[in-house]
């Protein structure tokens, strides 16, 4: 036999149909699990992931949005781009809330959406949608980067891009199209090797005029969130705290980025922030900011920092360029990831005192005081919560909860107690604690709770409302299927509490669409493979914890809660000071 047909059988040997050729792809990228919700668009990437079953795990999920919240809590968790397969029309129409939320988070992720075949295509065929348009990227879209795959033999080169994308500068989601007839075409392309996000490191003379700034404040502040840090990072952003004795708050919903024991820890800047930290940060002479994007509620609604230029002296440093300035006007706008921002910073010689080392130490205990329970009209601000006393629930979590415990909620009023109550150790530890979503998505910590169980195996806490659980709540049949152990509170109040807490404010005399007619939680746990313990007391809280951490499988537990316990972080909601002044 020649040399030439020996070649050509080695070609045709190591053909293969494109969707195995996606799958291998995504290996090649490390990935080791794939959320999804199974379609028969992709029937051939189906048939991909059965093949390497041996080395990728394809997590079958129960609802797209679930199966987007597991991927950008996938991304959140490893700093890689998490992972979805969904069907087209209404499968990626389901998915684009995780799309959305990663977007806004800064959360690297690939959403992998099967799709009409290429004949049928522009015809309005089943199901079909233009994801293009759909998903627009842009400064006011879902997502970074949206392509079609036409060419099975390019299946590597788009996703190395879409990882490429997904990573670098500001993280956040990519959208991959597959036309359902592309996945079954023969091809003898191969995967492209593993990539690694580009480091964008701050100038030097960037470096120099931030420590002339510094030398030159009398009550500077440190803002540190957003996506793209590590624990080398989070250790290097410690040391030039440190160094230099500043004082640093976390943005909303990254409050795992600094540790929250460290003395130098001021509370997190987010949604009802402690009155003393949103003073302080006002009266700042500088503030560095230090990776988010400094959006709407870090801001308190752009009141902390005046737009478009601040009072105070700005430095923003972040990963994406396109960022910078684009809503604050910064004295000083560094371009830099937070790995290569941190590394700079923590080598920025610092003089022997400084003259805030007072002003830090009270934002300290600023901090520590408003993780106490306060007080109005003589009255305990949490009397009106009737036989449940949520900060003491809290207490209860942090005495038994170990340091790498991933806690994980979605959106409304429930999730107060835990952001002000709870204290995180934080990355510098060498694990990420926190998987919450700053654009402010319902139904998200059940699914990402799930995910997080599935990728680490640490023991996982899902703080839930009645609303927010029944947005997602499905999932728990997900994680029965998988073997996923999450503990989760839900707190029953009978109404989407938050809204309930605006409509007492604005209309106090009316309130419309707000009120839950639920099922019985612990219940409907059990049914999906889940403990499921209803209790109505405080000191019922602590054995049903303690069970659920030496249990199996999961658990939720169900805490009945009086409507009156609708609270802000700071001071009592504007229903509960009407229910005070009637009594």
């Amino acid at each position: 036999m020649s040399d030439q047909k020996v070649k050509l059988q080695e070609v045709a040997s190591s053909s293969q149909i494109g969707g195995h050729l996606l799958v291998e792809c995504l290996i090649a990228q490390g990935v080791t699990h794939a959320f999804g919700v199974p379609g028969e668009s992709y029937l051939a990437a189906l048939d991909g992931f059965h093949k390497y079953q041996d080395q990728i795990q394809f997590v079958t999920c129960r609802q797209e949005g679930g199966a987007a919240f597991m991927a950008d809590a996938q991304g959140r968790l490893t700093g890689r781009p998490g992972v979805c397969f969904v069907t087209r029309g209404p499968g990626a129409t389901n998915a684009s809330i995780g799309v959305h939320t990663a977007f806004q988070d800064s959360t690297p992720m690939v959403l992998f959406v099967g799709d009409v075949a290429t004949e049928t295509r522009d015809r309005e065929a089943f199901q079909e949608v233009d994801f293009c348009s759909f998903f627009g990227p842009s400064t006011k879209g879902m997502a970074k980067r949206v392509e079609r795959i036409d060419d099975a033999k390019r299946i590597p080169e788009y996703v190395a891009r879409a990882f490429a994308t997904a990573m670098n500068g500001r993280p956040g989601p990519v959208v991959l199209v597959l036309p359902e007839d592309m996945l079954t075409h023969e091809v003898s392309s191969r995967p492209l090797p593993k990539l690694e996000p580009v480091q964008a490191w701050s100038d030097p003379g960037s470096l120099r005029e931030l420590r002339e700034m510094l030398l030159q404040a009398q009550r500077p502040f440190v803002i540190a969130g957003g996506g793209g840090w590590t624990p080398q990072s989070a250790q290097a952003l410690q040391r030039f705290a440190e160094n230099w004795q500043l004082p640093v708050g976390n943005a909303f919903r990254f409050q795992d980025t600094f540790d929250n024991f460290h003395p130098l820890y001021a509370g997190d800047v987010g949604i009802g922030i402690n009155p003393k930290l949103a003073q302080r940060i006002k009266d700042s002479d500088l503030i560095i900011a230090i990776g988010p994007r400094l959006g709407e509620m870090t801001t308190s609604g752009y009141t902390l920092l005046e737009v478009p230029k601040p009072k105070q002296k700005l430095v923003h440093i972040h990963a994406s360029a396109e960022e910078l300035n684009r809503v604050y006007h910064a004295d000083l706008a560094i371009c830099a990831s937070m790995n290569a921002a941190a590394r700079s910073l923590e080598v920025l010689t610092a003089p022997h005192s400084v003259p805030w080392a007072d002003w830090a130490a009270q934002a300290n205990a600023d901090y520590l005081a408003n993780t106490q329970p306060q007080t109005l009209a003589g009255l305990p601000a949490d009397s009106a919560q009737g036989l449940v006393n949520m900060p003491e629930v809290i207490s209860v979590l942090q005495r038994h909860l170990p340091a790498d415990a991933v806690l994980t909620n979605g959106a409304g009023n429930f999730a107060s107690w835990v952001h002000r109550y709870y204290k995180h150790h934080g990355i510098s530890k060498g694990f990420k604690t926190q998987l919450a979503p700053t654009v402010g998505a319902m139904g998200y910590g059940v699914p990402a709770g799930i995910a997080a169980a599935v990728l680490t195996g640490r023991v996982v806490f899902t703080i839930a409302g009645d609303g927010d659980f029944l947005m997602n709540g499905q999932e728990l049949a997900t994680a029965a299927q998988h073997g996923a152990k999450t503990i989760v509170v839900l707190l029953n109040n009978g109404m989407y509490g938050t809204i309930r807490m605006h409509q007492e404010r604005d209309f106090p005399t009316h309130n419309m669409g707000s009120h839950l007619n639920n099922p019985n939680f612990a219940n409907l746990a059990k049914a999906y493979g889940y403990e499921g313990v209803r209790i109505s007391k405080t000191e019922e809280f602590e054995p049903a914890l303690t069970e659920a951490l030496a249990r199996n499988q999961g658990t939720l537990i169900e805490i009945m809660l009086d409507p009156e316990a609708i609270t802000t972080r700071v001071t009592l909601s504007a229903i509960t000071q009407n229910a005070l002044k009637t009594k």
